[in-house]
């Protein structure tokens, strides 16, 4: 059975806030350096998601902003393709596009 890992190293300042996220993933062969992880689990027996979000200090609230909206439309996305479910995922982007709209991000639809 093939064996693939996903690295984070947090580095942290003197009063545990997150000051730089190096990522590497071994099939990808890359390593990369974020400001800001969201990373979502499904713990089996709990039933439960479980969450780890971190961000650096010097992560800006605009950036904060576009990342939340990309990620609103990724796991729509994400969401259509494992359950088929196209018209919850079209709700899933409706409700990206009104975020997008009252961050300032995105012109309104007409």
């Amino acid at each position: 059975m093939k064996k693939s890992e996903i690295k984070f190293t947090v580095t942290l300042d003197e009063n545990n806030l997150p000051e730089k996220i190096d990522w590497s993933a071994d099939d990808a062969n890359e390593q990369s350096t974020s400001k800001a992880v969201m990373i979502a689990l499904w713990d089996a027996n709990e039933n439960n998601t479980l969450r780890i979000d971190l961000w650096t200090k010097d992560f800006l609230a605009d950036e904060m902003k576009q990342f939340y909206h990309q990620c609103l439309l990724s796991m729509a996305d994400t969401f259509e393709r494992a359950t088929s479910e196209t018209e919850a995922a079209k709700e899933m982007r409706s409700f990206a596009q009104h975020f997008g709209e009252k961050m300032d991000l995105i012109k309104k639809k007409e």
